[in-house]
């Protein structure tokens, strides 16, 4: 949970009960609920996710009416909890990537979130496939073509209102607001409208992590069962939903999820952060003999914006032992030279990472011939993330970067560089508690989705961040 976010979102008395005590189920019983759930997926046709703060806890991110949790501890006036790390840099947990990886199968058709934190597209669920109910504090929007933008960074507003960018396509231009709601504002149409869709076509909605008291979000689930549908819910807390419920587990939604991915031998994939930066180099001709230039690192969302994993910028010249080296500490990275026309040179940018990074720099080589004209050229973009996602896990390590696109321009030439900065692996293993033999049976063994007997086995390796 974001400061800014939590204070301006204060505890009011119509949120609901808070404080709620987390409810444990056994061992054995959680055990056979896991094994219930996993048979339910796997028999579904129709899965729909409805997810809660309940699953972001595991990020970083504290839940609202936890014994921890925002609204509970500003009702107990001991102020906002602290997260462990910055917004910016949460990472998704077990239960974000297992719905990527049943999405990615075809057995996960929608996901409903009520989270600001986009961990839901930050995993890989795609945009189409995704309604967030009370909007994203890392999206805007632009009022007049409806274009939108998903940032690297928390946008400095909630309620909707106008932020200090405009919308980037030429014949529109509008200036762009925020996505976040705030008390009292309606859910939009166009996250509500799919959301109640497809709970209506539902045979399984599977809520996750929330405590389902938040109207009129929380009644979603309940179209399911006009149509025949179950609801199942996975939450700590007891919900006023309980008794509409096929299903009740009172567990940790990952440890539950994870059990869940064992059963139905799916392998949750690796999340690879990948962030942006892009490179500005301006010059102009002083006389014959020299040039002026003037090397800027920004973000790639503009000059009004953050680039909010970059802690500093060190500028060598390893072939010019008389070009002297500059530390920029500041944003924007600016850094400005007069040097000979004629004598080419290569800088090497070390960009620096703020802790919430895993790897602490990556260098970066950007050779300069003011008398060279060289071609623009674009990448695909896919093919480019693709590349880094699978290099990062094969290293298994961050840091890999790969230029996206290159513009030359008379007197400018400038670079946008995707760069890996975390990786985390997830266990199945580790996390949940359930064993090999289950009460499923031989004759109910779940094999792999789209795959026989002879589909991947299961990772072993530990979950980790790298």
């Amino acid at each position: 949970m974001s400061l800014g976010y939590a204070q301006k979102l204060s505890y009011r008395e119509d949120v609901g009960v808070v404080g709620l005590t987390e409810v444990f189920d056994p061992p054995a019983v959680l055990q056979r609920k896991i094994e219930e759930l996993a048979l339910i997926i796997k028999k579904s046709k129709h899965l729909v996710a409805f997810t809660g703060a309940g699953i972001s806890t595991a990020c970083g991110i504290p839940d609202f009416r936890g014994p921890k949790g925002v609204w509970t501890l500003q009702r107990e006036g001991k102020g906002v909890p602290e997260a462990s790390l910055p917004f910016h840099r949460a990472m998704p947990s077990l239960t974000h990537m297992a719905l990527v990886e049943l999405e990615r199968t075809g057995i996960l058709k929608f996901v409903i979130s009520q989270n600001i934190d986009s961990l839901h597209l930050r995993s890989g669920i795609p945009r189409e496939k995704l309604a967030e109910l009370h909007g994203n504090s890392f999206s805007e929007l632009c009022p007049s073509c409806g274009a939108e933008y998903l940032r690297d960074f928390e946008v400095e507003t909630i309620g909707m209102k106008l932020t200090p960018r405009r919308c980037s396509d030429v014949k529109c231009g509008a200036r762009l607001r925020d996505t976040v709601l705030d008390w009292g504002d309606a859910l939009p149409v166009k996250e509500m409208n799919p959301a109640e869709q497809h709970c209506k076509m539902a045979d399984v909605v599977l809520c996750l992590g929330t405590s389902l008291q938040i109207t009129p979000a929380c009644n979603l689930p309940l179209k399911s069962l006009n149509g025949g549908g179950k609801i199942v819910i996975v939450n700590l807390q007891p919900t006023p939903k309980d008794k509409k419920a096929s299903l009740v587990i009172h567990g940790q939604v990952d440890k539950v999820i994870a059990g869940v991915m064992h059963f139905l031998n799916v392998q949750i994939p690796p999340y690879v952060r990948i962030d942006f930066v892009h490179i500005n180099l301006k010059h102009a001709p002083r006389k014959k003999t020299y040039v002026k230039w003037i090397l800027k690192v920004a973000s790639l969302h503009g000059s009004r914006a953050p680039l909010p994993f970059v802690k500093s910028v060190e500028v060598s010249f390893p072939e010019r032992p008389d070009m002297k080296s500059a530390f920029l500490a500041k944003q924007p990275f600016v850094l400005k030279r007069e040097t000979a026309r004629k004598r080419p040179f290569t800088m090497a940018l070390k960009f620096n990472f703020i802790d919430g990074c895993r790897c602490s720099f990556t260098t970066v080589f950007w050779g300069v011939n003011f008398q060279v004209k060289l071609k623009s050229f674009i990448q695909d973009k896919n093919e480019v993330l693709k590349k880094l996602r699978d290099d990062a896990d094969q290293e298994s390590q961050c840091g890999q970067q790969e230029i996206v696109e290159k513009l030359i321009l008379p007197r400018s030439e400038s670079a946008i560089h995707a760069i890996t900065t975390n990786i985390m692996r997830y266990d199945l293993s580790e996390t949940a508690s359930v064993e090999e033999a289950s009460s499923i049976g031989d004759d109910s063994k779940i094999e792999r989705f789209g795959e026989g007997e002879n589909g991947d086995e299961m990772s072993s390796k530990r979950a980790k961040w790298f």
